[in-house]
């Protein structure tokens, strides 16, 4: 079966429904209010309900379609619920945005078992919850799309102090790639977001270092900040698009690249950085 006669592009965003987790801030309001600029119809979901309610308002008010739910994606029936809402609010689902994500850092060897289990609880079991719950229905009705957010973290390793949420967003990207095999012939697109620098409050969810101090590094010196606002178009655009791997910053792939040049040459250059940024 070709592309033209199914596939994953969406060709316009007008009255489509499109729940996002994360959404009260950062990359998922930013998303959401570029959706709605196009017409989509918001579910903005985040544990933060205040947050929430504002972006759904500033939606409102500028004459969009949105409702704020209370929503914490650890919980196993968060998902299912998240659904039910979405289906009372606007009768269908859309699009799906699993954007929520939580850091933590410290030296490998400092950091507990239960740091681990709380990262990919977050991270990553969201993802497959939501999977749980949406897909049937995606699948049933032959169309949507799913946008998972990873990270430049889950591409390549620039550093060691965050090893649970780079093994969360590397498992991201391969769910990703998974369900993109098994989606697309089937009318649905997926879209996975690797960002780079991105001026979001993630970092308020970081609790004290694990151990020791460690110098936390980023992604590469010509990787600039981004506005939210930049991405949650570019976001827009690859579900319009039928986009599946989305860089924030195209110059990632000189250095995955690179890496897949020579791996063993490019874990080196990495680890003399590392020990130059932490003397």
């Amino acid at each position: 079966m070709t592309r033209t006669e199914k596939g994953g592009t969406m060709r316009t965003l007008q009255d489509k429904a499109a729940v996002i987790t994360g959404a009260a801030s950062g990359i998922g309001r930013s998303t959401a209010l570029s959706l709605a600029r196009r017409g989509a119809h918001i579910v903005v979901a985040d544990i933060d309900e205040e947050g929430a309610r504002a972006v759904a308002a500033e939606i409102s008010e500028a004459g969009g379609a949105a409702v704020a739910v209370h929503c914490n994606v650890a919980r196993p029936t968060a998902f299912d619920e998240l659904k039910q809402a979405a289906l009372v609010a606007f009768g269908a689902v859309d699009i799906v945005m699993n954007n929520v994500g939580v850091l933590t850092r410290g030296r490998p060897d400092h950091l507990p078992v239960e740091e681990w289990e709380r990262v990919l609880t977050v991270n990553l079991l969201s993802v497959v919850r939501s999977n749980t719950a949406f897909l049937p229905l995606l699948i049933e009705q032959g169309h949507g799309h799913i946008v998972n957010t990873a990270s430049f973290a889950g591409l390549y390793t620039y550093a060691y102090d965050r090893l649970p949420y780079a093994a969360s967003k590397a498992a991201v990207v391969q769910i990703s790639e998974g369900l993109r095999l098994y989606l697309q012939p089937q009318g649905i697109g997926v879209t996975v977001l690797c960002p780079g620098p991105v001026a979001t409050n993630i970092a308020s969810s970081l609790p004290p270092a694990f151990g020791p101090t460690v110098s936390t590094r980023g992604p590469g010196e010509q990787f600039a900040v981004l506005d939210p606002a930049v991405v949650g178009e570019q976001v827009a655009e690859a579900v319009l698009d039928d986009t599946f791997m989305l860089y924030t910053d195209p110059q990632v792939r000189d250095v995955l690249v690179n890496r897949a040049t020579d791996w063993n040459a490019f874990i080196e250059r990495q680890t003399a950085a590392l020990a130059e940024t932490s003397s």
